[in-house]
């Protein structure tokens, strides 16, 4: 992923936030004719310091389901367009305009698996972490055989991150008044994913004005 220096992230809390808000990711690999594979699919998130473990599963059926070693993630954040005349010095900066938003790729290899209770468990983990982002309480029942025997249809991975680029594209390569100005109109706007995006951005500069 091309990230230029000023909008290059190390801090792996950004990571977390990004995948807190979105575990639905891209799941890149090379196929037989060498092109890229994807799937977009959920996924567990886990990271121990910076030891970093996504858990998913394919359909079976998914050529991708045979695929293991090398891979990528993407992880999509917050994104919007920025209009050049909301800024202050548009005119003397000749400024034009552009696209804010946060992202990561992991780079890592895959680790499939098909063990029954290994499936089992990582469903039962799915189950309970979205089902509880919805309010509601279903869960995966090994105990019955009509749910465990769907388990035969999918195939488990764990993806073992071994690189992580976050690229945050805030508006912090402009001066402090075109940030601000940039926030105030984001949060002007009536949709929600532009509120979002101003609330990235301002959070950006409170963790970077307390890190100087």
């Amino acid at each position: 992923m091309f990230t230029p220096r000023a909008f290059a992230e190390h801090d792996l809390v950004w990571l977390d936030r990004l995948l807190e808000r979105d575990p639905f990711v891209t799941l890149l690999t090379t196929g037989a004719d060498g092109l890229p594979e994807l799937t977009r699919l959920p996924v567990l998130y886990r990271r121990d310091g910076e030891r970093i473990e996504l858990r998913g599963h394919w359909a079976r059926t998914n050529p991708q389901a045979r695929d293991t070693g090398a891979a990528k993630v993407l992880v999509d954040g917050p994104h919007g367009y920025v209009s050049a005349s909301w800024y202050p010095d548009k005119d003397s900066a000749a400024r034009v305009p552009t696209w804010n938003y946060a992202s990561a790729e992991l780079r890592g290899h895959l680790e499939p698996f098909d063990g029954e209770d290994a499936l089992a468990a990582l469903v039962g983990a799915l189950s309970e972490r979205f089902e509880a982002a919805v309010g509601q309480a279903w869960r995966f029942e090994p105990e019955r055989d009509e749910q465990r025997r769907q388990l035969r249809g999918i195939v488990g991975f764990r993806f073992h991150v071994e690189q992580v680029q976050i690229k945050l594209k805030l508006s912090q390569n402009h001066p402090d008044a075109n940030q601000q100005a940039a926030i105030a109109a984001l949060e002007r706007l009536p949709d929600p994913a532009s509120h979002e995006l101003a609330q990235w951005m301002r959070r950006h500069r409170e963790q970077a004005a307390t890190s100087d």
